[in-house]
């Protein structure tokens, strides 16, 4: 199995056990060698603020529901952390939570000539975010998105 495949499978096992605690699943990385793979979570609670210790707690339940369902079949190592406010926003749910804050977004294609936005999220629909840039309303397709984060007023 590949580690694409095996990311995959571990999101369909982690993230109901994750949805059943209140806990959101940001991200998922399997990296690393082979024989000692590293698995990164990322998750926070749906209001944001997961402290220290409940990742810590997650991070032993997580390896508990792994180790009984033997997905890794080596030795590896699982990291279960915040996201921190610099999290990457991805889902609909990100971009909701962040509605009226300030974001930068980077494209695969462009939107208002440019592949690089910074704006106000004012809203999503079913495929956009609608980002307020300067004068204008530019609605972003999701999946024209490689990355976009909140940008953090140092005021």
């Amino acid at each position: 199995m590949s580690y694409y495949e095996l990311a995959d499978r571990l999101k369909e096992v982690i993230s109901p056990f994750l949805d059943e605690m209140d806990v959101e699943l940001v991200e998922l990385n399997l990296v690393g060698s082979r024989t000692r793979p590293t698995l990164q979570i990322l998750v926070d609670k749906s209001g944001g603020g997961i402290t220290l210790s409940e990742c810590a707690k997650l991070n032993q339940l997580i390896g508990e529901l792994l180790d009984a369902r033997n997905l890794i079949d080596t030795r590896y190592v699982l990291e279960v952390s915040s996201p921190g406010v610099d999290r990457p926003l991805k889902t609909k749910n990100d971009f909701l939570r962040y509605i009226g804050k300030k974001a930068v977004f980077y494209l695969s294609e462009p939107v208002l000539n440019r592949i690089e936005l910074q704006g106000t999220i004012n809203g999503i629909d079913a495929e956009s975010v609608l980002v307020c840039v300067g004068q204008e309303t530019a609605a972003i397709p999701l999946d024209k998105i490689n990355k976009a984060k909140q940008i953090i007023d140092k005021a």
